[in-house]
């Protein structure tokens, strides 16, 4: 029994690059048919060895005519067959190759799309793009040529070592009996390369999240003048990725110097051997011509281990994801939400984030149509509560029910589609105004995308737009004013027709004229839902139905505007923070 078994980070390399080759098993045909061609090319290359030697034969012994053509012609055969299996080999192996890199990306962006809101709030957006884009780019190497070396580099080597067994066993031996010893570079370097390879992606995956973070944030960048901040932020990370890049280059670098310098030994060894015993020219040459061309297999075999360390490290940064479990899912009980919701109650409702309570024994019922607004100071648990209604998290104790039943029985397809969404951080993406309106609605007809817009008061700002309904708007609505992109979120929502509507400070970023106009429209949108509304500006939450009011996740009063106010409470001292300078000045 071995005194060394297999570390713990070899095991865990091996493990990583089986699972990644598992992705490759739908395509095996496609990899057999690459193979096939793989050991075409190997034995044609062999085959132009026996050839070659064949015509110097001929050409050194004056052989005829018909002799020295008719081998040269069966030379060029090889030499086509040999490109024809080079070709067809390489294109299986990258096609192959690229379509587990197309498929790890969309299982690491679909695996993404089902983590809970928990994730996100723990994780760097430029690292998980990092991770999907730049990391899986390293594994198409990987498969493709790794995959296609190992099929087709080791008959290339054994039909060179065997041709020169076949033209001289003693010197065959004599030859080749250093090539072990290339193993020893490999194995010295290996494990550095795969170390430093995987500090080298975390390195980029901060790059991509400084330069995320700065150009989105490009207006603050400026405003503050802090360019030259970010500027030395990136440049330091770039120094860093680079330093990392450079010690990965410098140990794979060094292998192939170190191998051709010991296949040098060997050639050397050749031409001392036949200094002492007599050896035909010919046999001398393609010796020597064998000699050389096992040195592309060694040189392609030799890397095949530090391409697996890198790829091991790259393929563990997007196993890291799609191992995360997901929280949030359907159990395997659950059923559609049909019904039309009568009532939605949180029953002693509690909620911690990474074991801080947020949420303490929140208890109340909302029934259908009516307008519930929570307010509170910063950090009360405002959003919190409210996503805790579509599912964005799950509650820690207590419950929330819809008609009686836990909301956790509900899919959360059904139970989503009962919900619209209008946040201050209105969302939307670098497509048509048509698209943005209809999203999460494919099958919304231009009429009543159309109608939408009106009754969010867009239509006639859209209509000014250079292409109206099919004018793109820029990544995240850029070429729009703040209260044209909030209209066009009011508009998506009214689209979508919930019974349920949640509004997360809607208004509170807008100007005045912006503020009336998106008011109209959700005061449009709110008819006949039940509404759950977050304000700092108690102006928009007056008229609600009832005023729940939230301190350090526990609800200290509730009741509609004038009584709260009458009760002199928290929402009285809210409600003269903010009029009562009004008041002064007026004074």
């Amino acid at each position: 029994m071995s005194k060394h078994p297999p570390s713990k980070e070899l095991v865990q390399q091996w493990t990583s690059y089986k699972r990644l080759i598992g992705y490759a098993r739908p395509y095996m045909v496609r990899l057999i048919v690459g193979g096939v061609f793989g050991v075409v090319f190997a034995g044609s290359t062999t085959g132009l060895l026996v050839a070659l030697r064949d015509i110097l034969r001929n050409v050194l012994q004056n052989t005829s005519w018909t002799t020295v053509i008719l081998t040269a012609l069966c030379l060029l055969i090889l030499a086509a067959g040999r490109g024809v299996g080079q070709f067809l080999s390489e294109y299986f192996m990258q096609w192959v190759g690229n379509k587990v890199v197309m498929d790890m990306r969309v299982a690491t962006f679909a695996h993404l799309q089902e983590l809970s809101m928990r994730y996100f709030s723990k994780s760097k957006t430029g690292e998980l793009i990092s991770r999907t884009i730049n990391d899986s780019m390293m594994i198409e190497r990987a498969v493709s040529v790794v995959l296609g070396d190992l099929v087709k580099e080791p008959f290339v080597l054994l039909g060179a070592v065997g041709f020169l067994f076949w033209l001289d066993p003693k010197l065959a031996f004599a030859s080749l009996v250093l090539f072990p010893i290339c193993i020893i570079p490999i194995a010295i370097f290996g494990r550095r390369v795969r170390r430093y390879a995987r500090h080298g992606q975390e390195r980029l995956a901060a790059l991509v999240s400084i330069m995320q973070e700065a150009l989105m944030g490009i207006r603050i960048v400026k405003a503050f003048g802090m360019e030259g901040y970010e500027v030395a932020r990136f440049t330091e990370q770039c120094q860093l990725f680079f330093n990392r890049i450079m010690r990965v280059t410098r140990d794979k670098a060094v292998i192939e110097p170190l191998i051709v310098f010991i296949s040098s030994i060997g050639l050397a060894l050749v031409l001392f051997y036949t200094r002492w015993v007599h050896m035909p020219v010919e046999d001398l040459l393609t010796f020597a011509a064998a000699m050389v061309l096992m040195y592309e297999p060694v040189k392609k075999l030799s890397k095949i281990h530090l391409h697996i360390q890198q790829t091991s490290a790259a393929a563990d940064r997007i196993f890291e994801i799609l191992d995360t479990p997901v929280a949030i899912k359907d159990a395997t009980d659950t059923r559609v939400l049909r019904d039309r919701i009568a009532n939605l109650c949180f029953d002693n409702v509690q909620f911690a984030y990474d074991a801080k309570p947020v949420l303490c024994d929140v208890a109340f019922t909302v029934a259908a149509g009516e307008r519930v607004a929570i307010v509170g100071g910063s950090g009360a648990g405002k959003t919190t509560l409210v996503n805790l209604i579509p599912r964005f998290y799950d509650v820690t104790g207590g419950s929330l029910l819809i008609n009686g039943a836990d909301i956790r029985c509900f899919t959360l397809k059904s139970l989503r589609a009962q919900i619209g969404m209008v946040t201050q951080e209105t969302i939307l993406f670098n497509d048509t105004v048509m698209a943005n309106i209809a999203y999460g609605h494919a099958d919304a007809s231009a009429a009543a995308i159309e109608q939408a817009a009106r009754r969010a008061y867009a239509h006639e700002f859209i209509l000014q737009m250079p292409e109206g309904y099919n004018t793109v708007i820029g990544e995240r609505g850029v070429r729009l004013s703040g209260g044209q992109c909030q209209r066009l979120a009011i508009a998506r929502a009214i689209l979508r027709n919930p019974p349920i509507l949640i509004l997360d400070e809607a208004t509170s970023a807008l100007d005045t004229e912006s503020e009336r106009l998106v008011q109209a429209a959700l005061d449009d949108l709110m008819e006949g839902r039940t509404v759950f509304a977050i304000a700092h500006r108690l102006s928009t939450v007056i008229h609600c139905d009832r005023i729940i009011v939230l301190d350090e996740g526990r609800i200290v009063e509730s009741g509609k505007h004038q009584e709260l106010l009458d009760r002199n409470g928290m929402y009285r001292r809210l409600y003269d923070l903010q009029f009562a300078p009004a008041v002064d000045d007026s004074e």
